[in-house]
């Protein structure tokens, strides 16, 4: 028996092991490049915005050395890099190997570059654990390169979560936060580095194995092996031997049983999160120069490539790299995925905006490339909308990937490849891959941990791992495709193959043919402070959202009378709304700079889009004195019928009253009588046809409450559970008074902050409406308002896109309980059968219902909206300063009225002046059917696209009639292509019969519109 042999029996593996592991890391890495020699390098800073390669390069550079500290927060240095092609014997290479001060965190997250030729084209990026760049130049040819070196600051510091200065421009200082370390030209010994990755792997591999299995044991003794066979002062001349030694156990083939794996490559860049979109757009470029540069020794990779916004950036920035990324995607390396604008939120984006996702999306890769994906691609989003399904179906999608759900807290999803079935009916195949990571690296930990929590295992032994530095960028690496390819068949591991999305999915349908379902919404049992962090970005969103509704309805009205529809400023409005409902701005999860910037872009889209609206309408109207009301809602308002224009009513009929009681304060109408305590506190909401109390006996209206919000981490994207634990309702108040005829205003104070309510109840009114004026200027605390009502509700009603969903207010399981805030659209509703009330806003999203006691017996329903956070990482400001809400409460109300009221108060009527009253462009008989968007088709034909949908949650037939007439009608899917009939049963002239399923989407083209 040989003594290696001896060694390893008497039971010190642990040793072989250090001593593998030591001799890798101080030799082999140590001798990969076998000769390197300085480039001589000249620079010049640039402290503002990144300039071009053409703008850049004409600055003076001026000489510059390794060990030289550098990089202000978000400044970028040129450095300007010459040289000389080393000589080269066979099975070498040259190389750049660059270190611009790189940490051992992960990449993506600090400083990164790229390298350029001096004719502007991109060679490839440099990053930590990626710094090795191609030189193809003969032997002794003059080298000559430029460095764009981005001094990205480390936001994330470790994921603390403590607050930063470094995520604003006007707080994060100038200092020099790195050293530039590396400037070489190295010659590379590719045997070294195949006998590195070859050791690795191998020793990669011995930590998932049994410890006393025969395979643990070979491969350390071959591992052992090869460090005595090889000379540690020769290793160039002794790889042969070392590469022996591993021959044996690297070439050992995968079980017949086991787990597959498709390894796609990807990098799923955040549009922008810990760094500003104009830094996203470069961490693009660098991205995608590593992919193109790795194709050259790796031409069976895939690349899977999501968000038409970033392969966009990448057109207009890099237009020679973009044009060899096209290559790539014909020769399928590059696989375009998701087919939407960005990888979105799902939770908060309205039902149009959601379906405009795919719209943009994907007509941008058909334009650009000829490829319509068939899958959702949403790694990374913070759960998943019941309404997603019917959505994704409607744009084409046949597949949809996700790893979030795997960050559940307190229950685990059941399946990992399933049917998705959403709240209409329509199912989506769907995988969660049990790696659990969108970020893989190849390890054996990660693709044992696949293998292992895969739970379909007996019906089905495939799963996708997507791999590749993710979240800040930079993609698939050498030394991730070599452990890929060594793992291909090695006795084990998982077998795994280069694939790609379309190949896996094909192939999962095809071995799973009847999956297990999952129905509703997928809920992610984390991240809830999303639907409230950065109030700001919820008002901008939902504003814009009905701002282009407007807009688009008034300008298909003034184009069927002329007027040229605006083509490109809606679409320039439409991508700035789909960007911004990215997964990190939306959430208000985001550096400071982001939301800035995002603040300044909302208010662009709004006086852009208000100027579409104002001219639009003055085509429509006429000119004129008369006053009228347009109403682009689908509801009557103001005597205005939905999506018309009528004569302005002189009175709205009936009268309302605000006064002075013995008790406090009374607001009534005609319709309801509103009862507030002397602190301005509901304390009895009554409606006069029926009588009932909507307020819980002793129970309040319109309470305010400030909690404790200190999440355990993840500031801006928590709300712990443990925040019911520390309240202050206000109770108090500074003032009440009545300010007009049917005004009530409440004055409140907590610290430093100051809030002003207003209660009204105006004429005719069958809802009271409280704004609330907020001057927030606390930290780490949750702002409520909260409503008792008389209602015993099994479960809340929240509106979600194309529909609703519902919630038990129960917490009688621990999906239940998890479910402690949830997020709602423009109104939720609790009721009783026979009795309801709705509560609908105008920019909140998160709320809390819930069954509570009931004084005198019985259970009542509390419903609080979540108005606003304040979370200090990564905004230490986030929320600061004035906000407006508004909320609308409407007693005995069923979900019909919910609906009525949420479009009401989210698409208000406009008071103007024209000629005269205007027919309406269209009209439904039946309220349940709604018009959601009236637009021109995509391709510019001049056709009339309506989209509608069934509100109430059953089902309905109802008479569209038009106000034009038109050569034909078809329905379509959400990329206005004709699509089987569903909905139309019949029509004749200008009236389409229409028969819908419950909350069933429909899109019907209108061939050749004219007006009568």
């Amino acid at each position: 028996m040989s003594r290696i042999g001896a060694r390893y029996m008497h039971g010190s593996a642990t040793l072989t092991a250090a001593r593998v592991q030591r001799f890798i890391e101080e030799r082999l890495n140590a001798a990969v490049y076998s000769d390197a020699r300085a480039l001589t390098l000249t620079a010049t800073v640039l402290a503002g915005e990144p300039l071009p390669f053409a703008e850049a390069t004409r600055h003076e550079f001026t000489p510059f050395a390794t060990g030289t500290p550098w990089g202000a927060p978000w400044s970028t240095m040129w450095v300007r890099m010459t040289g000389t092609a080393p000589d080269l014997r066979e099975g070498q290479r040259a190389e750049l190997v660059i270190d611009l001060g790189f940490t051992d965190a992960q990449p993506g997250f600090q400083a990164e570059g790229t390298v350029y030729r001096p004719d502007g084209t991109i060679v490839k990026a440099v990053e930590p654990r990626n710094r090795a760049v191609p030189v193809h130049a003969a032997p002794g040819e003059a080298l000559e390169y430029y460095l764009e070196a981005a001094a990205n600051p480390d936001v994330a510091e470790g994921f603390r979560f403590r607050p930063t200065v470094l995520g604003d421009r006007a707080t994060a200082g100038d200092a020099p936060q790195y050293t530039f370390r590396q400037a070489d030209v190295a010659v590379r010994e590719d045997a070294v580095w195949e006998l590195l990755q070859d050791a690795r792997v191998l020793l990669d591999l011995t930590t998932e194995l049994d410890p006393s299995s025969a395979r643990h044991a070979e491969i350390l003794h071959a591992l052992d092996r090869m460090v005595d066979l090889m000379d540690p002062d020769d290793i160039v001349g002794t790889v042969g031997a070392g590469r022996a030694a591993l021959h044996e156990v690297l070439t050992r083939p995968v079980a017949a049983s086991a787990h597959r794996i498709h390894a796609v490559g990807n990098a799923h860049i955040d549009s922008a999160w810990l760094w500003p979109v104009r830094e996203t757009q470069r961490k693009v470029a660098r991205t995608f120069a590593n992919v193109l540069a790795l194709l050259d020794d790796y031409p069976d990779l895939t690349f899977a490539a999501s968000s038409a916004q970033q392969f966009l950036w990448l057109k207009n920035a890099q237009p020679e790299l973009f044009d060899r990324v096209r290559d790539a995607v014909a020769s399928g390396n590059i696989a375009p995925v998701g087919g939407m604008w960005v990888e979105s939120d799902t939770n908060m984006p309205g039902g149009e905006a959601l379906a405009r996702q795919f719209v943009r999306g994907t007509r941008f890769f058909v334009e650009e490339f000829g490829v319509q994906p068939r899958e959702v691609w949403l790694p990374d989003s913070f759960g998943y909308s019941a309404g997603l399904p019917q959505i994704a179906r409607a744009a084409g999608a046949r597949w949809m990937l996700t790893q979030k759900m795997s960050w559940n807290e307190t229950n685990r999803m059941p399946h990992h490849t399933f049917l998705w079935e959403g709240h209409d009916g329509s199912r989506i195949f769907t995988h969660f891959p049990p790696v659990d990571t969108y970020s893989a690296e190849m390890s054996a930990a990660e693709l044992a941990r696949a293998e292992r929590q895969h739970s379909e295992k007996a019906q089905s032994n495939s799963s996708l791992v997507p791999f590749g530095y993710g979240d800040g960028g930079g993609g698939p690496t050498r030394e991730m495709l070599a452990a890929a390819l060594r793992q291909r068949s090695l006795e084990g591991s998982p077998a795994v193959t280069l694939s790609s999305p379309a190949r896996f999915f094909t192939q999962a349908e095809a071995e799973y043919a009847d999956p297990p379902q999952w129905q509703g919404e997928m809920y992610l049992e984390f991240h809830r402070g999303t639907y409230t962090s950065q109030a700001r970005m919820k008002r901008g969103n939902r504003r814009s959202e009905h701002l282009l509704r407007e807009a688009e309805l008034w300008a298909v009205h003034a184009a069927l009378q002329g007027e040229a529809y605006p083509y490109d400023e809606l679409d320039a409005a439409w991508e700035t709304v789909l960007l911004q409902q990215f997964h990190d701005i939306l959430p208000g999860t985001s550096i400071a700079w982001v939301h800035q910037e995002a603040e300044r872009r909302y208010d662009e889209v709004r006086d852009s889009l208000e100027r579409i609206i104002a001219q639009a309408l003055g085509v429509v109207a006429g000119t004129g004195t008369t006053k009228l009301v347009a109403n682009a809602g689908p509801y009557t308002q103001y005597g205005a019928a939905g999506l018309g224009i009528s004569a302005a009513l002189v009175s709205t009929g009936g009268s309302a009253t605000a006064s002075r009681t013995a008790n406090g304060f009374r607001l009534e109408n005609d319709h309801l009588v509103v009862e507030l305590d002397e602190a301005g506190l509901i304390t009895s909401l009554v409606t006069r046809d029926g009588g009932r109390d909507a307020i819980a006996p002793g129970g309040r209206g319109n309470l305010l409450s400030v909690h404790r919000d200190t999440p355990t981490q993840w500031d801006a994207w928590d709300i712990d559970e443990h925040y019911r634990r520390s309240v202050d309702e206000l109770r108090d108040a500074i003032s009440v008074e009545v300010v007009a005829a049917s005004d009530v205003c409440v004055v409140r104070e907590w610290g430093a902050t100051r809030i002003t309510q207003t209660l009204r109840l105006e004429p005719g009114d069958h809802a009271l409406q409280i704004e609330t004026k907020v001057d927030w200027r606390e930290r780490q605390k949750l702002l409520k308002l909260g409503f008792d009502f008389d209602v015993h509700a099994d479960a809340a009603t929240s509106e979600i896109q194309f529909g609703h969903v519902h919630r038990a207010t129960h917490a009688n399981t621990s999906w239940d309980a998890a479910r402690f805030e949830t997020v709602a659209h423009r109104w939720v509703h609790v009721a009783e059968p026979g009795y309801g009330v709705a509560v609908a806003n105008d920019a909140t999203y998160g709320h809390d219902v819930s069954a509570v006691p009931r004084a005198g017996g019985g259970r009542a329903t509390s419903v609080r909206l979540s108005l606003l956070r304040a979370p200090t990482y990564p905004d230490p400001a986030a929320d600061q300063g004035e906000h407006v809400f508004r909320v609308s409460v409407r007693p005995g109300a069923q979900i019909a009225d919910a609906v009525v009221e949420g479009y009401r108060l989210n698409v208000p009527a406009r008071r103007i002046e024209g000629a005269a009253p205007v027919p309406r462009l269209l009209t439904l008989d039946n309220p349940a059917v709604v018009v959601e968007a009236v637009k021109l088709a995509e391709d510019r034909s001049g056709d009339v696209i309506v989209r509608l949908y069934e509100a109430w949650g059953g089902r309905a037939d109802a008479t569209l009639s038009t106000a034009f007439d038109f050569s034909e009608v078809r329905e379509t899917d959400l990329h206005e292509t004709t699509a089987p009939a569903s909905a139309i049963t019949g029509s004749e002239g200008t009236l389409l019969q229409l028969s819908m399923r419950p909350f069933q989407l429909v899109t019907l083209r209108f061939v050749a519109p004219r007006l009568h």
